[in-house]
């Protein structure tokens, strides 16, 4: 028999949703600043994912430019009903002060494989977390977490619902209050389900950290009141730290069409106490007999490495190319870029063929347009390639690889020019929004031909390399800590995850460019 792995979605890809259409499954998981919004993923036996794409591509369904560190697509829920997916989630403009500045929305397509999303509808800015409930007699509801900013209140006020009216495509009626939580508190990412005449709603509690959790709750009436579980919380590892998973929650549940029952939920695998792959997706099995509460199969509440395979026809997928060489018509899926849409202003395949030429824009340290392209770190050690050729004009002109958590925390090894120098090699990075650089390590480049930048991550430490035509790879500067990826570091932010890219920058704002012939990523 096929054993199940944890995680089944590597790298950085918080609070899983799932839906089953048939034999097929999709999981949406949240992307934060990065573009396109909400990564969806596709199975038919649980095991293998492959890497749909993002739904949300146009600036029409998110508007990302000035959005903080770790804000923007928080918890999306992908339901399907009536011929239609429905994909509802928040858009979080701010999340310091005490405020949550957060405008949720729901969108709908017919082939989910193509992406074909509507443009959204807007449904309210009262909490974060949306999900979208369809009743056995056809109605449906928004539920959302309650944010209280007062001081003196809890800011998590509970999980609260309204009916959405699809005609008016609004909602309607009163909007209750049907769950303050449990004595975990930080109660959110609702999600409700029909089963045996009762409604289950499940959440996630404790904060997104080592005291994460997920808690269930059920009624006979969709407005409550909601009894809790007798043995809340059914899955959390925060009373074992010798865990591999840890951080575990914000669960969904989907059943198979064999009648078993998964939990997908997000969780970490610390290295060092660093999670630099960001909280990831797993998948555990449960036990729910009729009228009774889910449980974990086996007993217990914390999370396990391995299952026995669901009874399910295996079917493996490819998953994402380790090599690009930009010789298509399009970028890959696993692509992404920060907070701003990939259009010809600034990536251009038509311009060099067999080549993608970024316009330079902004520094990594902006909110609003850079000129980055990156992919999800998936593994503890890891290398990292780009090969490029550029002519900077000088010194505000540049284009290198980087490994990158947010906009104050990175390394970036990158081709500049020097006014006595020529066309030059800088290490520069920025660790919770302390700049810094290697001034001692600049190399001194040939002023025309390819160059190639290279980084390898091995336990926790970052060392980046470099080569031109016909000569080995040679190492520049000192290893970096790679602690920066992880989301334990730094203040600015930690919902997401460590990436790998490369970027261009103008700082002069005159748009030079750069051409990138190949980017690769392998584990080590």
């Amino acid at each position: 028999m096929a054993t199940l792995h944890n995680p089944i979605l590597s790298g950085f890809n918080p609070d899983p949703s799932i839906c089953r259409v048939g034999e097929d499954y999709y999981i949406a998981t949240s992307t934060f600043e990065w573009f396109g919004g909400v990564m969806i993923y596709h199975s038919r036996d649980l095991l293998h994912w492959r890497m749909i794409g993002p739904a949300l591509t146009r600036v029409s369904q998110l508007n990302m430019l000035g959005n903080p560190d770790s804000c923007g697509v928080w918890a999306p829920c992908l339901t399907h009903a009536d011929g239609l997916f429905w994909l509802v989630y928040s858009d979080t403009k701010s999340w310091q002060q005490g405020y949550k500045d957060v405008h949720n929305y729901v969108v709908t397509c017919t082939d989910i494989e193509a992406g074909d999303w509507s443009d959204p509808i807007y449904l309210n800015s009262s909490g974060f977390d949306p999900s979208l409930f369809h009743d056995e007699d056809g109605r449906k509801y928004i539920l959302n977490q309650l944010w209280d900013h007062r001081p003196g209140r809890h800011p998590f006020a509970g999980i609260v619902i309204q009916e959405f009216d699809v005609a008016a495509q609004s909602l309607v009626g009163p909007i209750v209050n049907i769950f303050l939580g449990t004595e975990a508190k930080v109660t959110e990412g609702p999600h409700l389900y029909r089963k045996d005449g009762w409604y289950y709603l499940l959440t996630a509690e404790g904060g997104t950290g080592r005291h994460h959790c997920v808690t269930i709750a059920r009624s006979s009436c969709l407005l409550g009141p909601y009894e809790v579980h007798p043995d809340n919380p059914i899955l959390t590892s925060r009373h074992n730290l010798d865990l591999v998973l840890q951080k575990a929650g914000h669960a969904d549940l989907v059943e198979t069409q064999n009648g078993e029952w998964w939990m997908v939920h997000l969780a970490s695998r610390p290295l060092a106490g660093q999670s630099i792959l960001g909280r990831e997706t797993c998948i555990q099995r449960l036990e729910w007999p009729a009228n009774d509460w889910p449980r974990l199969a086996g007993g217990g509440c914390e999370p396990r490495m391995e299952w026995p395979a669901p009874q399910l026809p295996a079917h493996p997928q490819a998953g994402p190319p380790q090599e690009l060489t930009f010789s298509e018509n399009r970028l890959p899926a696993c692509l992404q870029s920060l907070r701003i849409p990939v259009d010809d202003s600034w990536a251009s395949l038509s311009a060099r063929p067999g080549a993608l030429r970024l316009r330079g824009q902004e520094s990594l340290a902006s909110r609003h347009r850079t000129s980055l392209l990156v992919r999800r770190l998936v593994d503890f050690h890891a290398r990292a390639e780009v090969a490029l050729d550029i002519a900077p004009r000088d010194f505000q002109h540049m284009a290198g690889l980087v490994a990158i958590y947010d906009s104050a925390s990175w390394c970036y090894c990158h081709v500049s020019a020097d006014a006595e120098r020529g066309r030059v090699l800088r290490l520069e990075w920025s660790h919770d929004g302390s700049f810094g650089g290697d001034a001692g390590s600049v190399v001194t480049l040939p002023e025309t031909g390819t160059v190639e930048i290279a980084l390898e991550l091995r336990h926790l430490e970052l060392r980046f390399f470099w080569r031109c035509a016909g000569s080995d790879w040679t190492p520049i500067g000192w290893p970096r800590p790679a602690d920066f990826l992880g989301d334990e570091y730094g203040r600015h932010g930690h919902f997401t995850g460590g990436m790998l890219g490369f970027a261009c920058q103008d700082l002069s704002g005159q748009g030079a460019h750069a051409d990138f012939l190949r980017f690769s990523y392998s584990p080590l």
